[in-house]
């Protein structure tokens, strides 16, 4: 008998952590991963394990976003000295976006400590340090796709490539209990088939129970060519407006992939006179990587890059400036017009976005472009959302940029997708719903039992099932 208990991603989409089970495997994690809104000191501080870290066994990485990867430095902090099994090129972005965590916690530590030596109060003990970075980078155990490894006393795994960034990963969890084989199959994020440089996402067909992500459960993305279309005309309407393009982009992935598409209109002569700015060390950094992995990622989309004479994303768009320090980041704001800013977070939860929101989000001749998710809590959702008003920097800011959300620019799934991902398995396995927000969720366990008659259970936070 095994049992798995849902500590994250129930009923969100943040947070991604479900322990599993068995006298088979003993007790491991499926993603460790962190809440993502406010600032760094409340997310780390405020996640509190609802269990002995020391007691787990290993952890089970799908991918690197710090929504799955996050809490691995807490985790081994308290007492985690187990292995972490994630995919080579994981392993690889792991330490780059790790590293940057830590050094964002640490100035925000920093900064709250002194606002309670200033007012007398007790300071704030740091959660884990850069030791504990190290530590868990040294307990990665990086495994190739399609190659099933020992996890446990009578338990393999299995990654397969679900087509989300590099390395994302569909976990396959076998276990053999009095000769009889259970599978678990946990897909982590499931790409969007459109997006740039990416595989379409793997479709096991077997298993027992399953555990699906649901962030965009209740809609689908537009298509890939109104997409590119409505990108064209959105920056040549800020063109024409005389205005600049500011783009909150995740350093894994949307930032790889709006280069991409840049460089596909630079190269058809359609993306005007811009000058473009990679405004984020570690996209830059995790940039480098994707290069280095190009001979695993989409045919067609490489061939294109190899087709211009430039195997390599950053030399594929001639125009792009890389602005690693701070100085560069702020000669940026010098530019009146003509501008496209890519730069983190994603979610504009920090970074140097916020920074270029600080200098435009107040000008109407200006544009941003939401080309992710936006989590609640976040100021990216707040702006997508509609909000007028907001506050940075204690500052009180008018918002009368244009809005855009580009959806088909996303690295999940849609709901057509998440449905026929879900109906290639053959033997109806339990389905389990996670990582989506609840009416995402609804919709889609409603569209799947409508359209194939699959019934599919959302599990609460803290709600353990048997299997």
């Amino acid at each position: 008998m095994a049992t798995i208990t849902f500590y994250g991603a129930a009923q969100e989409v943040t947070g991604s952590c479900h322990m599993v089970e068995s006298p088979a495997l003993g007790r491991v994690l499926l993603d460790c991963g962190m809440q993502q809104g406010g600032d760094a000191v409340d997310r780390v501080g405020d996640d509190a394990f609802p269990f002995e870290p020391i007691s787990i066994d290993a952890v089970v990485l799908s991918h690197g976003h710090l929504d799955h990867s996050g809490m691995l430095p807490k985790l081994v902090n308290r007492g985690f000295e187990g292995p972490i099994y994630c995919t080579q090129a994981t392993h690889q972005l792991l330490r780059i976006l790790l590293e940057d965590a830590w050094g964002l916690y640490e100035r925000d530590l920093e900064r709250e400590n002194l606002r309670r030596q200033r007012s007398g109060r007790d300071l704030i003990e740091a959660e884990y340090t850069a030791r504990d970075v190290e530590k868990v980078l040294r307990q990665c155990d990086p495994k190739p796709y399609h190659v099933s490894f020992s996890i446990g006393p009578s338990a393999n795994v299995r990654f397969m490539d679900a087509g989300h960034i590099l390395g994302s990963a569909i976990v396959e969890l076998t276990l053999t209990d009095k000769g009889e084989e259970k599978v678990l199959v946990f897909s982590g994020d499931l790409g969007n088939n459109d997006s740039a440089l990416m595989n379409d996402a793997e479709t096991p067909t077997k298993a027992d129970i399953v555990l699906m992500e649901g962030t965009y459960g209740d809609r689908d993305h537009r298509p890939h060519d109104a997409t590119i279309e409505e990108l064209r005309t959105v920056l040549h309407e800020t063109w024409e407006r005389g205005g600049n393009v500011m783009i909150p982009a995740f350093a894994i992935g949307r930032s790889q992939e709006m280069i991409f598409h840049l460089g596909c209109l630079y190269h058809a002569g359609e993306l005007d006179d811009w000058q473009i700015f990679l405004d984020s060390p570690m996209a830059i950094e995790v940039t480098e990587v994707y290069d280095r992995w190009l001979h695993i990622m989409d045919d067609e989309d490489i061939r294109c890059l190899t087709d211009s004479g430039r195997e390599s994303l950053q030399k594929f768009l001639p125009t792009l400036k890389l602005c690693r320090s701070a100085e560069e980041s702020m000669e940026i704001n010098k530019i009146k017009q003509g501008a496209i800013i890519i730069a983190g977070s994603g979610m504009c939860t920090g970074g140097r976005i916020r920074h270029h929101f600080k200098h435009r989000i107040w000008r109407e001749n200006n544009t941003v472009i939401f080309i992710g998710f936006q989590a609640q809590g976040t100021l990216g959702r707040l702006l997508v959302d509609g909000k007028k008003e907001i506050k940075m920097f204690g500052d009180e800011f008018r918002v009368r940029a244009r809005i855009e959300t580009i959806g088909g620019l996303s690295a999940h799934a849609g709901q057509t997708a998440l449905i026929h991902w879900a109906s290639n398995f053959e033997n109806k396995p339990r389905l389990c719903l996670v990582h989506g927000e609840v009416n995402a969720l609804e919709a889609l366990s409603q569209k799947l039992w409508t359209d194939k008659a699959i019934r599919s259970d959302i599990p609460a936070y803290g709600r353990s099932i048997s299997f």
